[in-house]
């Protein structure tokens, strides 16, 4: 299990950068066919705010996994 886990891992993070840019687009998209209707903006802001908090999570998790590493001295990426 560990083994596939460590083999999935370096595509989880091209995966997430994938759906930050798909979702940063849609929000884009939102807000600027929103034409000023607040629920729209609204909506569209939400899909920013969501994508750049969820690649922050996996940005921090990289670095939290590099940390494990350097501080346990094993490799896991």
């Amino acid at each position: 299990v560990a083994g596939i886990f460590n083999a999935l891992l370096p595509y989880v993070y091209v995966f997430a950068g994938i759906i930050l840019l798909f979702m940063l687009v849609a929000g884009g998209i939102g807000l600027m066919t929103s034409a000023g209707n607040p629920d729209k903006v609204k909506a569209g802001q939400g899909k920013i705010t969501a994508a750049l908090i969820g690649f922050l999570i996996i940005f921090v998790s990289y670095f939290v996994v590099q940390l494990v590493e350097l501080m346990l001295g094993i490799k896991i990426l």
